[in-house]
């Protein structure tokens, strides 16, 4: 069954949405989505986008403000980019990188290395975030088990944590909503209380607040270094606990205690990456070179899945051997390394420098929190967090109290609802809610941004 085009007297393409919106419900699975709600809504179908607006299928336009999904970097239908990708498929779309390698893959690789954080030598590519976490996790482990050291098999990770999907990156998440269905799936990790604030009442200095989370962190490592194989964390900002940002020096004073208890550290930018903390990556704030590095949605400016896990010469180097040895890391899958997505990641990166970007950012970013302070005066607002462009408003129910809203009462998906009505799309995390708008936002579209969600947070919660 096809769908069904007609050509109107202008012999431009109009698509049936309601037909559409039919197929969907009968067919589609959608993610983290209840879909018994799904089907029975009026749901909105994306046809076209273009600079920082979406269409749907009846034509109207909406303001992106999470980036597709954080991963969209220069805004849609960017002529460099879709050039990248046409001028490649010209040549070849795909073929194995097993026991092969191709031009774009290569240039990638040397590319990232330029960008990265000193110390980072070597690129392994994959399809996704939760791969490059998978993978980083695995080179971890066998690190360890190539060097002699068969003890240090387990993992640490911050409470709250997001790292993907998958099972090994599930194991070392955080979030009981997400994740506890599949405990007995998991694999045994460590945990250490993440930094939160707001929630843990501190109300000394940051430097005070940066040591209480450091000695956290400290107890754990100290307690069973012996056994700690790596330490994974979202560096500056945890996107999926609800944008939890991390007081100022505790990055570099985790990169210590790893090297003081002997354990690697891996660094998972995949939301964090590519411009969204004001830097090409958070950990260029401190400047901080963890062992092993996560990227991917930003990697190719959100137009093709691919990811990347960056390694050290060292870690590289323990898998060095004869082939008898086994000592190689198994690992890899059919679209590894597609040229396709890297040549336009390559002209992704290159844009950076075309447009200035991080020249214009700090503007946005002083902007854009200026029209955020705006957000205090609401009275069910209870907590606002920004890095960059990375920004996550709170909700409470009652003020005083920080008492959170009950997930029954589906007040993030209300506020969003209403966005929706005013032409901005965002999306929440339980009761927070999310802001993240391409770096191609000019201060006119996050001032449109900003005053939707102030009105939609008002409308919804003094109803």
């Amino acid at each position: 069954m096809a769908i069904t085009l007609q050509k109107n007297s202008l012999k431009k393409r109009s698509i049936d949405s309601k037909l559409l919106s039919e197929w969907d419900k009968q067919w589609v699975w959608h993610p983290f989505t209840q879909m018994s709600q799904w089907v029975q809504g009026d749901n909105l179908i994306i046809e076209s986008g273009k600079g920082n607006y979406l269409q749907d299928t009846n034509g109207k336009k909406y303001l992106d403000g999470v980036s597709s999904l954080w991963c969209n970097v220069h805004g849609h239908r960017v002529p460099e980019l879709d050039q990248a990708i046409k001028k490649q498929l010209s040549r070849i779309g795909h073929s194995t990188f097993l026991g092969l390698s191709n031009v774009p893959a290569i240039e990638l690789a040397k590319k990232l290395i330029e960008i990265a954080p000193k110390g980072l030598t070597r690129v392994f590519y994959s399809d996704s975030g939760s791969e490059a976490v998978e993978i980083a996790l695995k080179m971890a482990y066998q690190f360890w088990q190539n060097k002699g050291q068969k003890k240090k098999k387990k993992f640490v990770h911050l409470t709250n944590a997001y790292h993907g999907d998958t099972i090994g990156s599930v194991s070392v998440g955080g979030i009981e909503l997400f994740h506890d269905i599949f405990r007995p799936l998991l694999f045994e990790t460590l945990s250490v209380q993440a930094p939160y604030q707001y929630r843990d009442n501190f109300e000394g200095s940051e430097e005070e607040y940066t040591q209480l989370c450091a000695d956290r962190a400290e107890a754990v490592l100290a307690k069973h270094s012996d056994e700690i194989c790596g330490l994974i964390i979202e560096p500056l900002m945890q996107g999926a606990a609800g944008m939890i940002h991390q007081p100022k020096g505790y990055i570099s004073r985790v990169r210590a205690l790893t090297k003081q208890y002997n354990t690697l550290l891996i660094f998972d930018e995949v939301a964090t990456g590519f411009g969204r903390t004001g830097r090409m990556f958070a950990s260029d704030h401190e400047q901080v070179s963890p062992d092993l590095l996560c990227v991917a949605k930003g990697l190719s400016g959100g137009y093709l899945p691919i990811s990347a896990t960056l390694a050290s010469e060292e870690i590289y180097d323990a898998f060095l051997g004869r082939l008898e040895d086994l000592k190689a890391f198994f690992h890899g899958h059919t679209y590894t390394a597609n040229p396709l997505a890297c040549a336009v990641s390559i002209a992704n990166l290159e844009l950076f420098e075309e447009r200035q970007i991080f020249k214009k950012l700090p503007a946005k970013i002083n902007f854009l929190r200026d029209q955020l302070n705006l957000f205090n005066t609401l009275d069910h607002v209870g907590d606002i967090r920004q890095v960059g462009l990375m920004v996550g408003i709170e909700l409470v129910s009652d003020k005083a109290t920080k008492r959170p809203y009950f997930l029954k009462e589906k007040i993030g998906i209300q506020v969003i609802e209403e966005a929706r009505k005013r032409g901005v799309i965002i999306r929440p995390l339980g009761n927070v809610i999310v802001l993240m708008p391409p770096l191609s936002f000019e201060t006119k579209e996050l001032k449109k941004l900003t005053d939707v969600v102030y009105e939609s947070i008002k409308k919804v919660t003094s109803e």
